[in-house]
């Protein structure tokens, strides 16, 4: 019926509608509130303001400067790392030229690293909800008490979660039609816009006033916020291939602006309302805030499915960048042995990185703040200086990109820094008492 009824420019549009929204929503969404708390009442949902602001603004950035080289090098599609290439041969000095290609290899590590982490990560998330939810026992159906559980029924490792979870995602990459892929990202969309649902209904009742609450943190605690911010909102590494599958790519800037600015209110109102409700006492993802009662604990249930179908749409992105490597080297007459092999072992491996990391909320910064912000904030600026300089561009367009880009470099070392020192702080040098404090994950 939709083929019928719907042009295909209009499919092919809501589809990657569709497909944005859900890339932008994941696990990080939970943490904001405590990132609230990290940079302070007033100064966090500015901050988270700004950084939502200067990203899209990359994004379109990306967007503009790989249309550019569509055109001029005669192709219809070119990456990320094609067009940081690309931008730097543009780039009026030699020594950005002559390592332009080390840059494509740089971009196309990153996209790599990043896209596979947010993949263990949510590895992480599902066997942590569903193990919180299957073992619990005392869940009511009065929804008064504030407290996530009470008693717990005969413990399973949370490795054994994970691994139950492995064929499902294995054979869930198996499906990377768009198509497809727009029709896990309705699913997820619908049920985390569910949890949200459930959340906001929560939070919004009885809000404590918050004159108590402090207004700024220090540099330490906000550098925690910067890479949770950027983390939840760095959309950036599946921008060009949702546009490539667009009939009217030009079309795909104003899909952005309608998408972006939705996600980033809803990323400051959850944020600024959690830290809001419940103060000092929020936890590193709101869920464990929520009462014991089946409404609300379903909400694990619930963004676990959003989670789910929204691994497939984060796998695609190393996925085109290995598997055609790989194929290149494969017969022709087992290309589909190789492809669907090659699947397999990649979601294998995001399985081993999730048993591996320790202490995933600051693994998701320490991700947001190395990785996440080269991606998003540091090089389309700077790709935007490389590209467009011979043609003549005006100072406040290279002061703002640099301006940008320094803010990125800035946060990127600082959080890098603190995320690091908080790992090792708590894995060697905490006490007995604070080493066996149990693992949040969101």
């Amino acid at each position: 019926l939709i083929n019928v009824f719907v042009s295909p420019a209009f499919r092919i549009g809501l589809q990657a509608l569709i497909h944005l929204f859900k890339a932008n929503i994941g696990t990080g969404l939970l943490g904001l509130p405590l990132a609230m708390k990290n940079a302070g009442i007033i100064v966090g949902p500015i901050s988270l303001l700004v950084v939502g602001v200067m990203i899209i603004h990359c994004m379109d950035i990306l967007v503009k400067c790989a249309h550019h080289f569509c055109h001029k090098m005669q192709k219809p599609f070119v990456d990320y790392g094609d067009t940081v290439m690309y931008g730097l041969e543009a780039s009026p000095f030699l020594w950005l030229r002559n390592h332009s290609m080390w840059a494509r290899y740089l971009v196309r590590s990153l996209l790599i690293i990043t896209q596979l982490g947010f993949c263990s990560v949510y590895f992480l998330f599902l066997a942590d909800n569903f193990k919180q939810v299957e073992e619990t026992a005392s869940i009511s159906n009065k929804c008064q008490q504030n407290k996530t559980t009470e008693e717990m029924l005969p413990y399973l490792h949370l490795h054994l979660y994970m691994l139950t979870f492995l064929p499902f995602m294995i054979l869930l990459v198996f499906f990377h039609d768009l198509l497809m892929l727009a029709i896990f990202s309705t699913v997820g969309n619908i049920a985390i816009l569910g949890s949200m649902a459930l959340i906001f209904s929560y939070i919004i009742q009885d809000i404590p006033n918050p004159k108590n609450l402090p207004w700024s943190a220090n540099w330490q605690t906000y550098t925690l916020f910067f890479g949770t911010a950027v983390f939840s909102l760095e959309g950036i590494s599946v921008i060009l291939p949702l546009e490539n599958q667009m009939k009217y790519p030009n079309n795909y800037v104003v899909i952005l602006y309608i998408v972006m600015p939705i996600i980033i209110i809803l990323y400051i109102s959850l944020g600024t309302l959690g830290y809001m409700k419940f103060g000092e006492d929020i936890q590193a993802s709101i869920i464990l805030n929520l009462p014991n009662c089946w409404l609300y604990q379903s909400v694990k249930i619930l963004h676990s499915i959003g989670i789910f179908f929204t691994y497939a749409l984060q796998f695609c992105v190393p996925a085109e960048i290995i598997i055609p490597l790989v194929m290149s080297w494969a017969p022709q007459r087992s290309e589909l042995l190789v492809d669907l092999s090659v699947r397999a072992f990649m979601v294998c491996m995001t399985y081993i990185f999730a048993m591996l990391i320790p202490q995933m909320e600051l693994v998701t910064v320490l991700l947001g703040s190395a990785s996440c912000s080269v991606l998003a904030l540091i090089i389309p600026p700077l790709l935007e200086i490389c590209t467009y300089y011979s043609d003549g561009l005006s100072s406040f367009i290279i002061i703002k990109d640099l301006f940008i880009s320094i803010l990125g470099i800035l946060g990127c070392i600082m959080g890098t820094y603190q995320a690091f020192y908080e790992i090792i702080h708590q894995n060697f040098f905490s006490s007995s008492q604070n080493s066996t404090r149990p693992i949040i994950y969101f």
